[in-house]
């Protein structure tokens, strides 16, 4: 009964006269909410000279506020494709077609009208969720549902328990009130009272009683008590006399009182809520376990729009803290109604703004020191295609109850016990099979599952037939492992950014033959482990090669299937990475024990990032000289050989040696001593490298001292020795590396 949030309209007439007449009643009606009266008028209508698309529309909403979804889905049919039809129909159209189990159609409608009304957060989480049906479908059920026995054929629904006392307490339409107009007009429909029955031990009900002294002649809805069960807030439609009974649309809309519970169960000094007004609804209470803050739901001006949740603190006097709405996480432009809240901060509510499978829905918030967290459909059987709502849960959160007034029920709305089955979890299934290459199953290998950072946060060891699965979260990267004896460990990744219920990843784990070689590729730098490296294993015994490319952690392993204790082998290594300069090794060995062989252990397997800059490969100091003489000292030998290292490295690279001196002696003699100096360190240089062509010297004089010690002409320099010696050196440039990926820079101050 999700009309019981809205309002009533009192007694009216169909006597009417003429077409345009009847039709002006009928939008009155329409207007005032009076569905049942202006449906039956609008029907009168089809066909005449004032029928028009408007005319359907304003019927096919008549019936979806009645619940009449095949009439609606008539109606919305035959005007849809009008030119008149407003994105407010397509939205509607689309509901009722959900409605009617038709969810291919409405999700074509529902498609149109997200592009139509961009800005409605419906149509933004419809598309930001469009297999919406699957994911809530697949979601394993964790609840069974009980038809109660104390339902009737009109509107039965609620289920609120009184923690002081052995007292269910529900809403019903039950009652043929005598000198009381049976029906609203909202649906013909009897209003509603509030009954109550006994709990027994076993949680069996008693017959159900009317509660007395509560009830008007008008609607009460849902309630709540207080944690020690002395006060009582409940929903109720505005009592209050004359004009402060209806807003401005003559619409009576619902209030919350408050009342306390005396020890006979009586309810006594009632009073309104503060936030109640005449000009909006307020109503569906529920407190937390510590009975400090009300949830509640209103329709008040502001809101996301429709029916909102709201909550506010219960403060110690009995007054109330600021009406605060939770905000476009829950609410929406439709109606979110029915909160409640357990002891374990899940927020529960109906909704028909979020996707689900029809009409109101049970969706849970998980709330986080009281901000809304991740929100989820609860799934099948607590949600059908029709109205779902009400839903409660007892102290112990294994039992409550659930409203529906879906197929199979007594009539109306119906209540249902439910039964937890399985804990309430959400997220997505990771599932897979433990195998060889060969692709045979590996029964009871231990699987890892670790979260994005490489910590374990799972383990389970599969089944006889290699089985195993971890519940994992959304949206979350996660990396498997396997192992068991005789076997090398398996590995493979899975997210969980996926609408998806299952992810698929199996764990591969290799035979163990006794051999293997082993191998860790780092950063030469820093010394960290280096992903995604192409790795060329060549065989230089059988000339087969492989190519492997390198995890996260940076290593590999290869089996040696078919390799003998004292085998020999050969392998040559080709590792190349973005960014950084290939590398060809061979690694020799003698096979002469079982196990892994470390090629990192014996061989160099650090790559070198490119650089920009020849002072990130390598530190050169100055290469000096003595006064007046080219000789290479030892000290510059020394760093000449740096060079020479880099230069074998990395055979195709060029250098210019540029040789400078200090300003003594004249500047023609200064450049003739440094150019003596630059080819003196580049022929010391070519005896050492392969194609010594790839080098040269220069002379640069005194054109480029260090420092202020010029002493040509007119000027005398004082300087002492050791500033004179920082002018006499060698400096080389980078002319060409030989290999395009790699750019280099000389940075060597006043060089060049």
């Amino acid at each position: 009964m999700k009309t019981i949030l809205l309002a009533i309209i009192c007694s009216v007439s169909l006597s009417v006269c003429g077409q345009s007449g009847k039709l002006k009643k009928a939008d009155s009606y329409f207007n005032r909410l009076s569905y049942a009266y202006a449906a039956q008028l609008y029907e009168e209508l089809i066909g005449s000279e004032v029928d028009s698309p408007a005319l359907k529309s304003k019927l096919a909403y008549s019936y979806l506020k009645m619940d009449n979804y095949t009439k609606s889905v008539e109606y919305y049919g035959k005007m849809i494709e009008s030119s008149e039809a407003k994105p407010e129909d397509y939205y509607n159209y689309a509901y009722v077609l959900k409605q009617s189990g038709n969810y291919a159609e409405s999700d074509k409608w529902m498609n149109k009208y997200s592009n139509a009304a961009q800005a409605d957060l419906r149509g933004q989480l419809f598309l930001g969720n469009t297999s919406y049906k699957s994911k809530i479908e697949k979601t394993a059920p964790f609840f069974s549902l009980t038809n109660l026995d104390l339902n009737t054929g009109v509107a039965d629904f609620g289920g609120y328990y009184n923690p002081s006392q052995n007292q269910m307490y529900f809403i019903t339409a039950r009652k043929k009130r005598v000198f009381v107009k049976k029906e609203w007009s909202w649906n013909a429909n009897r209003f509603l009272d509030l009954y109550s029955a006994t709990v027994s031990t076993d949680n069996k009900l008693g017959s159900p009683k009317r509660v007395s002294k509560v009830n008007t002649k008008f609607h009460e809805g849902p309630l709540a008590f207080s944690p020690d069960g002395k006060t009582v807030y409940f929903t109720r439609n505005n009592i209050s006399s004359g004009k402060k009974r209806r807003d401005g649309q003559k619409i009576q809309n619902l209030k919350l009182y408050i009342a306390q519970v005396n020890e006979e169960g009586k309810w006594t000094d009632e009073k309104e809520f503060p936030y109640n007004s005449k000009d909006y609804s307020v109503g569906h209470p529920v407190l937390t376990s510590d009975g400090k803050t009300m949830y509640f739901v209103s329709d008040k001006p502001g809101g996301m729009g429709g029916a909102d949740i709201y909550k506010a603190a219960v403060l110690e006097n009995g007054t109330f803290g600021e009406m605060i709405n939770l905000g476009n996480k829950i609410n929406t432009e439709g109606q979110e109604m029915f909160p409640f809240i357990d002891s374990e901060e899940r927020l529960f509510f109906s909704t028909d703004g979020h996707p689900g499978l029809g009409g109101l829905d049970v969706f849970v918030a998980f709330l986080e020191n009281g901000k809304v967290g991740k929100i989820h459909s609860l799934g099948i059987p607590v949600n059908s295609q029709f109205d779902d709502f009400a839903f409660n849960l007892s102290k112990d959160l294994k039992t409550g109850f659930l409203s529906s007034n879906r197929e199979g029920g007594k009539g109306g709305d119906d209540i249902y016990a439910v039964q937890l089955i399985r804990p309430i979890s959400f997220g997505v299934t990771i599932k897979g099979t433990a195998k060889d290459k060969k692709g045979e199953i590996v029964p009871n290998a231990k699987i890892d599952l670790k979260d994005d950072k490489g910590n374990v946060i799972g383990t389970v060891t599969a089944d006889e037939n290699g089985a195993y699965s971890f519940e994992a979260e959304y949206e979350k990267n996660y990396a498997l492992g396997g192992s068991k004896t005789d076997y090398f460990d398996g590995k493979n990744t899975a997210n969980t950014f996926t609408n998806e219920q299952v992810v698929i990843a199996d764990v591969i784990l290799e035979k163990d033959p006794g051999l293997s070689l082993y191998a860790l590729i780092t950063d030469k730098k820093t010394g960290k482990p280096l992903e995604n490296v192409s790795v060329y294993l060549v065989d230089n015994m059988t000339n087969k090669s492989k190519k492997i490319t390198t995890p996260a952690s940076g290593d590999f392993r290869e089996a040696l299937f078919g390799k003998k204790l004292n085998d020999r082998g050969s392998y040559n290594l080709v590792l190349q990475k973005e960014g950084y300069f290939s590398k060809t090794v061979t690694y020799n060995t003698l096979f002469d024990k079982p196990g892994q062989y470390d090629i990192h252990a014996i061989l160099d397997l650090g790559l070198d990032p490119e650089v920009k800059d020849l002072s990130e490969m390598v530190q050169i100091n100055p290469i000096n000289f003595d006064l007046n003489k080219y000789v290479i000292r030892p000290d510059a030998a020394k760093e000449l050989d740096k060079i020479v290292d880099v230069m074998n490295k990395y055979p195709n690279m060029v250098v210019e040696l540029g040789s400078h001196t200090d300003c003594r002696a004249s500047k023609a003699y200064n450049m003739k001593l440094s150019d003596n100096r630059a080819k003196a360190s580049a022929e010391y240089i070519k005896k050492k490298i392969t194609n010594p062509s790839r080098i040269y010297g220069k002379g640069y004089g005194e054109s480029r001292l260090l420092n202020n010690c010029a002493c040509e002409g007119p000027v005398k320099s004082d300087c002492p020795e050791e500033e004179h010696e920082k002018n006499r050196r060698t400096e080389f440039k980078v002319i060409s590396t030989g290999d395009d990926k790699l750019k280099v820079s000389n940075t060597s101050t006043d060089s060049f």
